[in-house]
């Protein structure tokens, strides 16, 4: 079973996808701020990480950053799924290493299903 780590601080988001990701076989970890969602990467070693970027304690561009840096989580996909739509701040993603960007108003939980699948290489 794959394991999704979701970094997310909007409580009834994180229960929707961890519903709907349970359902479709993975394993859902969910962790409401940036710091305690960096230690549980560390941790767990999840398959693929969703990452929000408004987020308390630590902003998403830097627990993406730390991800990255390290040899141990710099393998895990990370897809974005955040409000902020700034082409400065999609860029900036994409250049830190993360695998997707989407913008939250502009997907549905199934098609944020879809790319989970797509960025761990499953059949869509």
């Amino acid at each position: 079973m794959k394991t999704i780590l979701s970094i997310e601080d909007e409580g009834a988001l994180q229960k929707m996808l961890g519903d709907i990701l349970a359902q479709e076989g993975y394993e859902f970890v969910p962790a409401l701020d940036g710091e305690i969602g960096l230690r549980t990467a560390k941790e767990k070693k999840p398959d693929l990480i969703l990452l929000d970027l408004v987020l308390p304690r630590m902003h998403g561009f830097d627990v993406l950053k730390q991800l990255k840096a390290d040899k141990e989580t710099a393998h895990i996909p990370v897809i974005l799924l955040t409000n902020l739509e700034k082409i400065e701040d999609i860029q900036k993603a994409l250049e830190l290493g993360a695998t997707t960007y989407l913008v939250k108003a502009n997907y549905n939980l199934e098609e944020v299903v879809q790319k989970v699948k797509q960025s761990l290489g499953e059949a869509a």
